[in-house]
């Protein structure tokens, strides 16, 4: 039998989506701040402390821990949750924070855990744990692009998760091992072993630019990988956003900075 709320929902958009999620009567859904779209008329809004569950134990004490953990991994010590006051049927959305795909994640059938970058957390059931996780091996919290502590989503019940570009699953076999950039990593099962592993050859490391290092997932398992990391896409902004423009072949060179008024 699920402890937590079971919800339904629908994906809309393509490459902006926003998540539609169905509640019944007295069921909830948790979300991070800035995400609420917008929500039917029954619908009763309230901002917690922490996430909702009980997984941190019971009494003051435990939400306050339960909720201090989000503050390590850069979130609000807040939460918002979204409950059905009424009678019938009523829906509330939720939106991207920036291009790419929401992943729903049915935690009931995923293992009761899966571990994911930080800040891809968007909603979740009431009664899905948002922690933190910590990498056990050194290297991997130095090098391994996300720092010692991810995000770490634990219950039975649906939770979504955001990510940049195109998302790709891949279920890996006990013993099948995929490198992966470490900034495309998004999400793992519990029984993923993540390591680091530093790219091979002097030439790669130096010239390659992909990076001194590897992100090394063993199976048995399944993974989500991003093909667009909004680092990747941020610091590319940033390159065309500073000092003067890249003509790109433009046979006008800088004179086409005058015509067009840049």
């Amino acid at each position: 039998m699920k402890t937590n709320h079971e919800i339904d929902y629908k994906l809309h958009g393509e490459e902006m989506q926003c998540v539609q999620i169905e509640l019944d009567s007295q069921e909830t859904v948790i979300a991070e701040s800035g995400s609420f779209m917008f929500m039917d008329d029954d619908i009763r809004m309230e901002t917690i402390f922490g996430d909702g569950s009980v997984a941190g134990g019971g009494g003051f004490m435990g939400k306050i821990l339960n909720a201090g953990k989000r503050l390590i991994t850069g979130e609000s010590l807040f939460m918002t949750a979204f409950t059905n006051a009424g009678n019938a049927r009523r829906t509330v959305s939720f939106a991207a924070p920036y291009a790419g795909k929401i992943i729903p994640l049915d935690l009931s059938e995923l293992g009761g855990k899966i571990v994911c970058q930080k800040d891809a957390f968007l909603c979740a059931a009431k009664g899905v744990s948002i922690g933190i996780e910590f990498q056990r091996r050194l290297g991997t919290g130095l090098f391994g692009g996300e720092g010692f502590i991810m995000q770490k989503l634990e219950g039975d019940g649906l939770a979504f998760v955001h990510a940049g570009g195109f998302i790709m699953e891949r279920t890996l076999q006990p013993g099948e091992t995929l490198r992966v950039d470490t900034g495309c990593l998004v999400a793992y099962t519990k029984d993923i072993d993540y390591d680091i592993e530093f790219v091979k050859g002097i030439k790669n490391a130096v010239f390659g630019g992909e990076g001194l290092f590897f992100a090394k997932l063993q199976g048995p398992g399944k993974v989500w990988l991003q093909t667009l990391p909004v680092s990747r896409l941020a610091s590319r902004i940033l390159s065309y956003g500073t000092g003067g423009r890249k003509e790109e072949g433009s046979i006008l060179g800088g004179f086409g900075n005058l015509l067009d008024g840049d």
